[in-house]
């Protein structure tokens, strides 16, 4: 069985802590979403093949990496380039990268900014490269200029209370062990390591300058628009945005793969205050449409793909947002192509 050992390594931007599973292999760098860490993908690690180097890194403000603050305005770069010092630091010239959700954004970041250091790009549910919230259409055109519908002002403000004190139980439907089963898995599976999940949860730092950020008004509905620092705020689609991803050179392989049923990056996304104020949740609501999430995701990759770049989209039936916990031998299947491709 394959021993996973956590450490901390120093880089010139920031100490990062990090588990792994060797010193040797083929190196592969695994990124973890929002409102979580590296314990997320600690099966993942577990189980890939002994000729792979796994390395699993918590992001600034996440599990044991320092709680430097989010400069939002930078889109996600702040954690692309800490990722980036932090493969220097480990002496990797090129890795596979392979991000979830939010951490998704940020390979395809890395990937934007380094393309030449990236041997394949993995996205499990990532987050659109348009960002989250605040933009309509398959090329995510905003929805106003000021990024209204995103943002730091769009976090449920019981969700993080409950993260402040702590909550481990599931008296309320948005304590995080709730939302862990309601949102991050399809239910009704429960996952048996969920204590370790509900702490990884609990790690985020919370804050303007962490998550979910901080806000500003807008006249636009919903009536909230982005800041300019903190976790949800680098998501806005006014601060980051990859829409010319078809252009690097060189164009590894990139493998999506991505549970149907996932309810935070869709389509429809629960998440999404356009989707909400369309089914009644947010009031007020103008008529302005759901984000298309997925539609966006897979209009970026058509273009890579048009312009040479290999890509592959895999949708696994019955999985929520975490297809790799869900349905790992699936995931590990693809994952496993796309690494020796």
């Amino acid at each position: 069985m394959t021993t996973l050992h956590t450490r901390r390594v120093s880089t010139g931007r920031l100490t990062q802590q990090i588990t792994e599973t060797r010193a040797e292999g083929e190196p592969v760098a695994f990124v973890h979403g929002n409102v979580s860490s590296s314990p997320f993908w600690h099966p993942t690690l577990a189980a890939l093949p002994d000729s792979y180097r796994a390395i699993a890194v918590d992001l600034r403000g996440f599990g044991g990496t320092d709680p430097l603050p989010v400069d939002a305005t930078r889109g996600l770069r702040d954690y692309a380039d800490d990722l980036a010092e932090l493969l220097t630091a480990l002496g990797i010239d090129r890795a596979h990268l392979v991000g979830w959700s939010m951490g998704g954004g940020v390979v395809t970041q890395f990937l934007r900014d380094h393309p030449a250091a990236v041997r394949s790009l993995t996205l499990v549910n990532p987050v659109s490269p348009y960002g989250f919230g605040g933009t309509h259409g398959v090329d995510g055109a905003l929805n106003s200029e000021d990024g209204a519908g995103s943002g730091g002002g769009t976090a449920n403000p019981d969700f993080v209370r409950l993260l402040a004190e702590g909550d481990r139980g599931e008296d309320s439907p948005l304590s995080p062990r709730s939302v862990l089963a309601a949102c991050y898995v399809k239910p009704p599976l429960r996952f048996a390591h969920e204590d370790a999940y509900v702490e990884s949860m609990l790690t985020t730092r919370l804050g303007d300058d962490h998550y979910p950020g901080d806000s500003t008004t807008s006249a636009a509905w919903p009536g909230i628009a982005p800041g300019t620092r903190g976790v949800l705020n680098c998501l806005a689609p006014t601060h980051f945005r990859v829409d010319d991803l078809h252009l690097i050179d060189p164009k590894p392989p990139v493998l999506w793969i991505r549970g149907e049923d996932d309810v935070i990056v869709s389509d429809t996304s629960m998440f999404d205050l356009a989707h909400l104020g369309a089914v009644g949740a947010v009031p007020g609501w103008d008529g302005t449409p759901a984000q298309p999430m997925v539609a966006q995701t897979r209009h970026a990759l058509d273009r890579y793909a048009a312009a040479g770049g290999a890509v592959r989209e895999v949708a696994v039936a019955d999985a929520g947002h975490t297809v790799h916990l869900e349905r790992p031998e699936e995931f590990g299947t693809a994952l496993l192509e796309v690494l020796s491709a």
